[in-house]
């Protein structure tokens, strides 16, 4: 990895003026001195994203009042908020961008004490989303965090102590942010915007909930996981779940993941064709199992399923967590499950102008929400309804709600269907019959064929990796060189995608290795060890979420900690697409974790 070091002076490419202390404006309830709008770049592909806003404790500060609503602000040394000082206080950024969308940037002033208040400076920075095409929003992201490293020393706190912390599609941003740091793959988009040049741009912390992430196999992951959970697939259709399979066990067997003894994790095919066997399968069906193991030893019976602080339980009502979209008409791949099955499937840029505005309007609504006093990620927020990604019902799968009385109880609920679970009482441990098993029962599939690379080029990471027209384009060059040998109709239109370049010249391929965190982290990949790998991570996940494989997580996580990162990681039992915890307030353990971080 590279190794993270501040900049000299003589090494900085910018004209961007600093920081303006004579320009503070002060919160008195919340004693918080900020500045909003700040430009992060010379040259913005577009400025109404691409500013960013800081929020201060006033305790780092004395000021004098300029008698306009504006103070003169210097660096008080003398004092201590929280755990810091001036010179220690740590960042942290919001990366609120469910679905790769953009992040609005704010125009006025926020409150956000339950981080100012434990001495914490908070950084919003605006961004692009999906529809300007990747590596819009990272490179963004990139910039802001440049801009607030060029002004070390003329603000308060410690400019190499920046976390980062997301949910979904802002999920897997925050852990590109931990992974890519520095990675020169970026220069041409950061030059292009007028980013500060010859600053890090790395993080110290990386926190992630339900990252949607690893794109770069993650179709091929989502039909090894739930494509048995599916009954209703066309014979071609049929056809591509099954070599999607195949190739995953391919890219398990070639990737060289090591479990934590250092032995080599490989996939075989089993008697059934699945390739479930092997002991990659055995670390996923462990890790499941753990993940049940840690639930029953954390829970308290009676078990009241509904009520529980352990959040949305998985099913799991029978179609998945599709949350409470009756009446919801403002996106079209969200309408009455009674017609989804003749719904479009389209990105947010290919809605007609009032749903696009009604869905913008959904997304301002969203801000309001988790920009409160509260919590940044606001956990009532329903990710799902609001991120414009394509999900289908799904009827399998079991349904676990009310009051359970006992344990016993409760895994006789979830063996409604088949018997699956084996529980021992003695020891309250549980195992499960089989990955798939669990997949049938818990994890069923809310995607189509080709979950993330849709067919027909609709779904939202197809934008994402679009031409900045918001119109889709596909990635998976595995996929297309599959439907080339089953001689599908969409093969050309995959293979023409292929070749495409965007305006500065570069592959699909090249901005899909720059979104794909384990091409940063495997010994053998091109990009192993070309960036600065944040010091720490924290990973929390639904483990019943439909989004995404659950060998996404783990895979990031053991690979992680196969170079020697700080990694604390967890698959929740029983949560779906949320701010997944096993226990307390999403924010409150963010905060007691960079806390932690900062400590060692």
């Amino acid at each position: 990895m590279i190794e993270s070091s501040e900049a000299s002076t003589n090494d900085i490419v910018t004209s961007l003026e600093k920081i303006d202390n004579t320009k503070w404006q002060y919160n008195e309830d919340d004693n918080v001195y900020y500045q909003i709008g700040i430009s992060y770049c010379e040259t913005p592909a577009d400025s109404n994203y691409e500013t960013l806003s800081i929020f201060v404790p006033g305790g780092y500060i004395t000021s004098s009042d300029n008698g306009d609503g504006t103070y003169t602000c210097e660096l008080n040394t003398n004092t201590t908020v929280g755990n810091y000082t001036v010179s220690t206080a740590p960042f942290v950024m919001p990366v609120n961008t469910p679905g790769y969308s953009a992040q609005e940037a704010l125009t006025e002033y926020q409150s956000f004490t339950d981080y100012t208040d434990e001495g914490i400076i908070y950084v919003h920075a605006g961004c692009r989303g999906r529809d300007a095409g990747a590596p819009a929003g990272v490179t963004d992201l990139k910039a802001a965090i440049r801009y607030i490293r060029y002004n070390s020393g003329n603000i308060a706190g410690d400019t190499e102590k920046m976390f980062s912390f997301g949910m979904s599609g802002g999920g897997a941003q925050s852990l590109l942010l931990g992974v890519t740091g520095d990675s020169e793959l970026y220069n041409d988009y950061l030059e292009s915007i007028g980013a500060v040049m010859g600053v890090s741009d790395s993080v110290y912390g990386s926190m992630a909930w339900c990252p949607i992430t690893s794109l770069d196999s993650a179709n091929e992951a989502y039909e090894w996981n739930m494509g048995t959970t599916r009954s209703d697939l066309t014979e071609e259709e049929q056809t591509i779940s099954n070599e999607l399979t195949e190739a995953f066990a391919e890219y398990i067997n070639a990737l060289g993941l090591k479990d934590s003894d250092g032995n080599v994790l490989t996939l075989e095919q089993s008697d059934d064709g699945l390739w479930q066997s092997g002991s990659y399968y055995e670390y996923v069906k462990t890790a499941i199992e753990s993940s049940l193991n840690q639930f029953l030893a954390e829970t308290t019976f009676p078990y009241d399923a509904d009520g529980s602080s352990q959040g949305q339980q998985a099913g799991m009502g029978r179609g998945g967590n599709m949350g409470d979209i009756e009446g919801r008409d403002n996106m079209e791949d969200m309408g009455d499950l009674e017609d989804m099955d003749d719904m479009p499937m389209k990105g947010i840029d290919n809605t007609d102008s009032d749903s696009e505005e009604e869905f913008k309007g959904e997304l301002g609504e969203i801000s309001d929400r988790t920009n409160s006093e509260n919590d940044e990620l606001s956990e009532d927020v329903d990710f799902a309804q609001i991120d414009d990604i394509s999900r289908t019902e799904n009827n399998s799968g079991i349904s676990i709600s009310g009051t359970y009385e006992t344990v016993q109880d409760y895994i006789d609920a979830l063996n409604t269907d088949v018997e699956w679970v084996t529980y021992d009482a003695q020891t309250n441990t549980a195992t499960i019959s089989s990955v798939q098993a669990f997949a049938q029962a818990m994890k069923t599939s809310s995607k189509g064929i080709a979950a993330f690379d849709q067919l027909d080029a609709g779904q939202g990471e197809n934008v994402l990796f679009g031409y900045g027209d918001g119109e889709g384009a596909h990635f998976d060059s595995t996929l297309s060189e599959i439907l080339s040998e089953i001689d599908s109709e969409y093969a050309d239109d995959y293979s023409t995608d292929m070749t495409r370049t965007d305006s500065l010249g570069h592959t699909v391929q090249e901005r899909l290795n720059m979104y794909s965190p384990l091409y940063y982290l495997m010994q053998g990949s091109e990009g192993y060890q070309t960036s600065t790998v944040a010091q720490y991570f924290r990973i929390r996940t639904g483990i019943s979420q439909s989004d995404t494989s659950v060998t996404t997580e783990l895979n990031l996580a053991q690979a992680l900690q196969n170079e020697g990162v700080d990694v604390d990681f967890a698959m929740v039992w029983g949560q779906e697409h949320t701010q997944a915890e096993t226990s307390g307030n999403s924010t409150e353990n963010f905060i007691s974790w960079v806390h932690e971080c900062m400590a060692k």
